[in-house]
């Protein structure tokens, strides 16, 4: 695990893998490590080009996520796991996937802000469901409804509480600032929107997913 993890802090993902694999067979039932897999998988995930290896790999890290989560209740980081996985996973699925994915990001992350308050990251991605949700308009969401069940309630002001609680508990990540942004710009709040952006878009990448959200928030 030691080795994996050395690895992984140099988004070495597919060799961190390994380490992690050879892990498993001894401690199959380690919450920590399934969490570590799954993370992985996720990072494998965000390289593939295909939509068919991304499915793949993204259903295998909430496999991952799931029996991490089973194992340990109580554990925020194995609770947030399922929040980013499903998260990941949802762009990749059908209408009616999408819905209940929607519902596992809510539910798990707003467990792992309860579980772990001071965790920036659980409320990183409460608020990038919040986004999300919003930016669906009442009209689609009601047809979605009608069609393939109820989405959960999400709100720009949501997004706008969970991201600045991010920024007071981890101000050294550029994606808080950057989702940030996009709220107030959804809000109308042009120079808000402004200030967090560019304040995002100048900071260092410590997160392998940086770069995507630096080029959305671009």
């Amino acid at each position: 695990m030691r080795q994996g993890d050395t690895l992984d802090a140099r988004f070495k993902s597919t060799e961190a893998l390994n380490f992690y694999l050879s892990a498993e067979k001894l401690e199959p039932d380690n919450p920590a490590l399934l969490t570590k897999i799954s993370r992985q998988y996720r990072h494998i995930m965000t390289d593939e080009p295909g939509k068919g290896d991304k499915l793949r790999d993204g259903e295998l890290a909430l496999q991952y996520a799931n029996r991490a989560a089973l194992l340990a209740p109580r554990n925020a980081d194995a609770q947030l796991s399922v929040a980013i996985s499903s998260g990941k996973l949802l762009p990749l699925l059908g209408s009616k996937e999408q819905v209940l994915a929607s519902w596992q990001v809510k539910r798990y992350a707003q467990r792992a802000t309860e579980l772990d308050p001071s965790n920036d990251l659980a409320w990183h991605v409460l608020g990038r469901f919040h986004l999300n949700r919003a930016d669906i308009g009442g009209a689609k969401s009601s047809v979605g409804s009608l069609l393939y069940g109820k989405l959960p309630e999400g709100t720009n002001e949501d997004a706008v509480r969970c991201f600045l609680i991010a920024i007071k508990l981890k101000p050294s990540r550029s994606m808080h600032y950057i989702e940030l942004g996009r709220a107030y710009a959804n809000m109308g709040e042009s120079a808000k929107a402004r200030e967090a952006l560019k304040k995002g878009l100048s900071m260092q990448n410590i997160d392998k997913d940086d770069p995507e959200i630096k080029a959305r928030g671009r």
